[in-house]
C-alpha cells in the first residue's frame, strides 16, 4: 500500500518518568501538551509507560495504583484537543483475568485525537496491544501483563487482526508499537512490518529502555533497519529515568530519535536529561537524516549516566550526605570524585583507616584526594582496635555445655584481614555515617564482585554500588575521565593510576614493594566478563577448550598472551578454578547481601543474574577436557 504523502509536525517528548508516581508524570505530560498545542505540533509522542513507570516490583498487584493510572490517562485524553498524542500506561481489563487470578493488564498505547481515543482499525479496544514482552535482564513482563499473541489465541483470531494502524486525521496512519515489538530479530514475525503491510504511514515506537554501554549504537542499528525495511519514518521515544528492580538500579537516557525511510536518522539531544525532539517528518520515503553512526557509547557516557543516576536515587530516598572510605585506592576514590561533583564539600566526608599494613604512599595518596576534593576529611586509625580483637581471641577458651574445655580459637592470616576489613566497615564507617547523617559508599567492582573478593560487612557494604558494574580496567578509565573532562584538572592524584591495587591487609600485599591484589586484571577482567555478560554465558568448559585450541585471548577480548602468564596447563586450570568456584559458591552468598548496584553493563549483578546457590559445578565434557590436557602436559 503506498503511504501518505505530505508531512506531519511531530514532537517527541523523552519524559523523566518517575516510577510509581502517575500524578506527578501526568502534570508534567498535560505541561508539555499545552506547550506542543502553542507550537502547532500536529503528533506528540510519550514514552512505553509514561504515566506508571516500568519498573515498580510487584506494585503492579494494588488496584488502587491502577485505578490512579486509569484517572490519569482519562486526563491525558482530555487534555488532546487540536493535536494527536501518543502515549504509554497500563490499560486494565477489570471483568477478566489475568493467568495469575489478578485483574487483567496489558503494557498498553494510547492514541487520542481531539479528546476522544482511537482504536487500530477493526479492533474494539482503544490501545495497542504491545506484542513481543521481553522476559531478559530486569523485565518480567508476563509475570503482569498480558501480550497481543495470547489475545489473539483467546479469541481464536489470527495475530494480524489485532496489529493494526490507528487512523487520525492530522497524523495519517500510525503503526504503535511498544519497545521490544521493534526489536523483532530473535521473533518469529516483525510487528513493525505487519503494520507497514497493513498501511500505516508510519511507525511509532514508544519504549521504556535503560541505558547500557554500547546501546545507543544498538537502537539506531534496529530502528534503522526497521525502517529501511519498510521504507516508513520510525519516531523512537525512550523515557529518562531511575528506576529499580530490588537489587540492580538502572538509568534510561532517552535517546530519542526519528528515522527515515531509508534509515537516516535524526536524533535529540541532551541524553539523560528530559527535553523533546521536533521535526515535520514527510510522510513518504524521502531521505532526511544523516547516517546512522556505529560507534558505541565511550567512557563518557558512562559518566554521565552515574552522574545522573547516582543524584537521582539520593533525592528520591533523601540521603543528602555520603560517606565514603578511602583508600589511596582507585576504587574509593572513584567513587569519591563521583560523590564530590554531586554533593556539596560540607555533605560529602572521606574517611581513612589506616591499618597495620597501610602504606605513607596509599595514606598520602588519600590526603591528597580529600584536598583536591575539598571535602570534610578524618582519619581514624583501626590498629589498636584490631589489636584488641586479636588479644581477646588470643585468650579465649571455648567451653561445652558441660563446661569442659573444647579448644581456643586464634586469629591468623585471612581471619585477621577480615578483622581488618569489618573494622573499617561495621565499626568505623557505620558509626561515621551515623553521626555524620548519611549513608555509606560501596566502592566494590565488578571483578571484585564476580569472586568475592571482598570482606562482608566489612568492603560489602553500604547503600549503593555505584561502580559495582564496572571492571577494574573500566575504573580506571573512568578516573582518568573524570579527571580530564569532568572536572579539568587533577582530583584523582596520578599516584593512584600507578599504584598497584591492593587490599593493604597484610605483608604479602604491601604496595611498596610491588605487592597486591591476586588479579592480573587486564586478562581477570575479561575471564570474568565472558562468565559474566556474553548472552551466552561461558563455563570452564568453553574457557579450556578455548585454551587448549590456542584462541582464547581472541574469544574474550584479551589483549595479551596468556602464556605469558601461565607457563604451563596446569597453572592455567588452577587459576580458572580457583575464580570459577568462588564465583559459583561463596561469592553468591556475598552477592545476594551485596548492596544494590548501579547498572551500566549488558548484564549487571542483581537483578540481571537471577542466580542460585548450587555450589561450583563442572561439566563432564570439561572433567575429560581437563585430563586430557593434563596429561598432555604443556600447552
Amino acid at each position: 500500500m503506498t503511504p501518505t504523502t505530505g508531512t506531519v509536525r511531530a514532537r517527541l517528548v523523552h519524559l523523566e518518568v518517575r516510577p510509581g508516581a502517575p500524578q506527578d508524570n501526568t502534570d508534567r505530560m498535560l505541561s508539555h501538551i499545552a506547550a506542543a498545542r502553542s507550537a502547532g505540533i500536529q503528533l506528540l509522542v510519550f514514552p512505553e509507560l509514561a504515566v506508571p513507570g516500568c519498573l515498580l516490583g510487584d506494585e503492579w498487584d494494588r488496584p488502587a495504583f491502577l485505578r490512579e493510572c486509569e484517572t490519569c490517562g482519562a486526563e491525558l485524553v482530555a487534555a488532546s484537543d487540536g493535536l494527536v498524542l501518543v502515549f504509554g500506561n497500563v490499560a486494565v481489563d477489570w471483568q477478566r483475568r489475568n493467568e495469575d487470578g489478578r485483574a487483567r493488564k496489558y503494557n498498553a498505547l494510547f492514541i487520542a485525537e481531539d479528546r476522544r481515543l482511537l482504536a487500530p482499525e477493526g479492533c474494539e479496544r482503544a490501545f495497542c496491544v504491545k506484542t513481543l514482552q521481553p522476559n531478559y535482564r530486569a523485565f518480567d513482563d508476563d509475570r503482569h501483563f498480558y501480550d497481543a499473541r495470547k489475545l489473539a489465541a483467546e479469541e481464536g483470531r489470527p495475530l494480524e487482526a489485532l496489529l493494526a494502524p490507528v487512523r487520525t486525521t492530522r497524523a495519517g496512519r500510525i503503526g504503535g508499537l511498544l519497545c521490544e515489538d521493534a526489536w523483532d530479530s530473535d521473533y518469529s514475525f516483525s510487528p513493525g512490518r505487519i503494520l507497514a503491510a497493513r498501511g500505516a504511514d508510519l511507525l511509532v515506537v514508544a519504549s521504556s529502555s535503560p541505558f547500557t554501554r554500547g546501546k545507543q549504537s544498538k537502537r539506531h542499528r534496529v530502528c534503522s533497519a526497521l525502517a529501511r525495511a519498510t521504507q516508513r519514518p520510525l519516531l523512537y521515544v525512550n523515557a529518562v529515568s531511575v528506576q529499580d528492580i530490588g537489587k540492580t538500579v538502572y538509568t534510561f537516557d532517552g535517546g530519542s530519535a526519528i528515522y527515515d525511510g531509508q534509515g537516516g536518522v535524526v536524533e535529540a539531544a541532551p541524553d539523560f536529561a528530559e527535553g523533546a525532539l521536533t521535526l515535520d517528518v514527510p510522510l513518504d520515503h524521502g531521505h532526511f537524516g544523516r547516517n546512522c553512526s556505529q560507534e558505541g557509547d565511550g567512557v563518557d557516557r558512562v559518566a554521565k549516566s552515574m552522574l545522573y543516576g547516582i543524584p537521582v536515587l539520593m533525592q528520591r530516598l533523601q540521603i543528602r550526605r555520603v560517606v565514603v572510605g578511602i583508600s589511596g585506592g582507585i576504587d574509593s576514590a572513584v567513587a569519591a570524585a563521583l560523590y564530590g561533583r554531586i554533593l556539596a564539600p560540607e555533605d560529602l566526608l572521606l574517611v581513612s583507616m589506616p591499618g597495620p599494613y597501610t602504606s605513607p604512599i596509599t595514606g598520602g595518596l588519600a590526603r591528597a584526594l580529600a584536598g583536591s576534593l575539598g571535602a570534610r576529611y578524618a582519619e581514624l586509625p583501626i590498629g589498636a582496635s584490631v589489636e584488641l580483637t586479636h588479644a581477646q581471641f588470643a585468650a579465649l577458651v571455648s567451653e561445652g555445655p558441660d563446661g569442659g574445655t573444647r579448644g581456643q580459637w586464634t586469629l591468623s592470616g585471612a581471619a585477621l584481614e577480615n578483622v581488618q576489613a569489618r573494622d573499617r566497615g561495621s565499626r568505623l564507617l557505620a558509626a561515621a555515617a551515623a553521626a555524620f547523617g548519611g549513608v555509606i559508599s560501596c566502592n566494590a567492582n565488578k571483578s571484585e564482585i564476580t569472586v568475592g573478593y571482598g570482606t562482608l560487612y566489612g568492603d560489602i557494604l553500604g547503600w549503593l554500588a555505584c561502580i559495582g558494574d564496572l571492571w577494574k580496567g573500566e575504573v580506571f578509565e573512568l578516573g582518568r575521565h573524570l579527571n580530564e573532562a569532568i572536572y579539568g584538572h587533577e582530583v584523582i592524584p596520578s599516584g593512584t593510576f600507578g599504584l598497584t591495587p591492593s587490599a593493604e591487609l597484610s605483608a604479602a600485599q604491601a604496595v611498596e614493594k610491588g605487592l597486591g591484589d591476586p588479579f592480573v586484571y587486564p586478562y581477570h577482567d575479561k575471564l570474568f566478563r565472558a562468565w559474566v555478560e556474553r548472552w551466552e554465558r561461558v563455563s570452564p568448559e568453553e574457557t579450556l577448550g578455548w585454551y587448549l585450541d590456542g584462541v582464547l585471548e581472541r574469544e574474550i577480548g584479551y589483549e595479551g598472551c596468556v602464556a605469558e602468564i601461565f607457563p604451563d596447563t596446569a597453572s592455567f586450570v588452577a587459576d580458572m578454578e580457583r575464580w570459577w568456584s568462588l564465583h559459583q559458591g561463596l561469592a553468591i552468598a556475598k552477592r545476594l547481601q551485596a548492596p544494590p548496584v548501579l547498572a551500566v553493563s549488558r548484564r549487571a549483578f542483581g537483578f540481571d543474574l537471577r542466580e542460585a546457590q548450587l555450589g561450583p559445578r563442572y561439566t563432564s565434557r570439561y572433567l575429560k577436557l581437563k585430563q586430557q590436557a593434563l596429561g598432555q602436559g604443556q600447552r
